[in-house]
């Protein structure tokens, strides 16, 4: 152990001996939820340290929202359906890897339980809503890396070190799945962290935009009551005589209760003591109540970098800008995405001489007319051969069809076809026109 590490957990290890029991160090047991939800309650680790205005929002709070569940659906599922593909540069050029246990690890099989598409569903899924991902990793009798196991983002803490002999070092102090706690190093935690401002831990986006996605869960909870009590205002009852505090506490229980909740709300009532009902009128439409619901929409789909039509909020939507946006939903969220993961793998796993790339070509096919017409530029300049492009409409290769075409293949036909033309004998341009009588008497 370098000097460093020992004294970083010479530290830890003081830190934690002075800590008090009810303080919270970031790697108390987090039960998991039987729904699936990283943190169901909303009561975060940012809010049991103290940060914030109060609790932040909670994964099921924010996905209760169906914009905010569709926005982490879509890209997600990008994400997890691009392949990530391991190469060995020779030269300028560079050669696929599919057989190291480390490709297959991303590419296939992240470990015995989780295929490497739920695993990278899982990976970006944090790293969108908690500003982190961490991974144990698992290794072969060679020290390779072969298995991920993911761990929950929120009972992992990075711990920094600096000297200026060896420059930064960090550790996580982390809870491991079966409810313990350790100090890891980088080489058995694989630790991504999202956009961030120290380099270390990402932004919280729940912490962040907690006013946003509780906005737009209040206006679902709202929708909910409203038509839960059948779209009955609320109601004011009024007597001429003095009502006494107990009485009046009386009179709106069994209010409620007759008259509250859909199959209740349409009932007849029967007053007595010369009291009367009021109905408190709302109006949705002078409130802009819909009009709000769809500024969330879009607020949420800019808040996960997504088109709104993506979301399904059409209403500035045509059939010319939908194909842009959905380009642009690749170039400027995906491929931030992708170069951050294939970064943090190729320094986690690669070995010298190697890398880690996404192949995102199948995301950025446009329209079959402009593809072939594409594909046909490149075949003719060189550039793809057609068993290249047949691969990349997920077709079998043809015999003949490894072989480059030197030029344009088109105009090498061209350029036969009109040397044949030129082999053939000239034409007579003209026929000549027989000499008359007059002809002759004329000269």
């Amino acid at each position: 152990m370098s000097a460093s590490r020992y004294q970083l957990s010479r530290r830890a290890a003081a830190a934690e001996a002075r800590r008090d029991p009810g303080e919270f160090s970031g790697t108390e047991t987090i039960v998991g939820a039987a729904d699936g939800l990283n943190d169901p309650t909303g009561f975060t680790v940012l809010n049991l340290l103290g940060a914030g205005r109060g609790a932040p929002a909670g994964e099921q709070d924010a996905m209760s929202t169906p914009a905010v569940l569709r926005a982490l659906e879509v890209l997600t599922g990008l994400f997890a359906m691009t392949p990530l593909i391991y190469y060995r540069r020779e030269g300028e050029d560079k050669v696929r890897v599919d057989d190291a246990p480390e490709a297959v690890m991303l590419r296939t099989r992240a470990n015995d339980v989780q295929n490497a598409f739920l695993f990278k569903e899982l990976l970006l899924g944090d790293l969108i809503m908690t500003g982190r991902f961490g991974g144990y990793i698992h290794r072969d009798r060679l020290y390779r890396p072969e298995k991920l196991t993911r761990m929950d983002p929120r009972g992992i803490a990075p711990a920094q070190s600096w000297d200026k002999a060896n420059g930064l070092e960090v550790f996580y102090d982390a809870q491991l799945p079966d409810g313990s706690r350790e100090r890891l190093t980088r080489n058995d935690l694989w630790f991504v962290p999202g956009f961030s401002r120290d380099g270390l831990i990402g932004i919280d986006r729940l912490k962040i935009l907690q006013d946003t996605f509780q906005a737009a869960a209040a206006t679902s909870a709202f929708a909910a009551r409203f038509w839960e009590n059948n779209a009955q205002p609320s109601t004011i009852l009024t007597a001429k005589g003095k009502v006494e505090a107990p009485e009046k506490s009386r009179i709106k229980s069994d209010w409620q209760q007759r008259f509250s909740g859909p199959r209740n709300a349409g009932n007849v009532a029967v007053l007595d003591q010369e009291m009367d009902a009021k109905f408190l009128a709302h109006d949705n439409a002078k409130s802009q109540y819909v009009e709000v619901r769809a500024f969330y929409v879009v607020e949420i789909a800019r808040a996960f970098g997504v088109p709104p039509h993506i979301v399904f909020e059409l209403s500035r939507a045509t059939f010319s800008n939908i194909e842009q946006q959905s380009l642009e939903l690749i170039l400027y969220s995906m491929m931030i995405h992708y170069e951050r993961v294939a970064a943090a793998a190729t320094h986690q796993f690669a070995a010298p001489g190697h890398f880690f790339e996404f192949l995102p070509d199948a995301l950025l096919k446009g329209d079959i007319k402009s593809r072939y017409e594409a594909y046909g530029s490149a075949i003719d300049k060189g550039i793809l051969n057609p068993n290249e492009v047949r691969r990349r409409e997920n077709m079998n290769g043809r015999e003949g069809g490894d072989e480059y075409r030197v030029g344009s293949g088109s105009m090498l036909e061209q350029q036969q076809t009109s040397e044949t033309v030129d082999h053939r004998p000239p034409e007579d341009p003209a026929p000549k026109r027989k000499r008359s009588a007059d002809d002759e008497d004329d000269q």
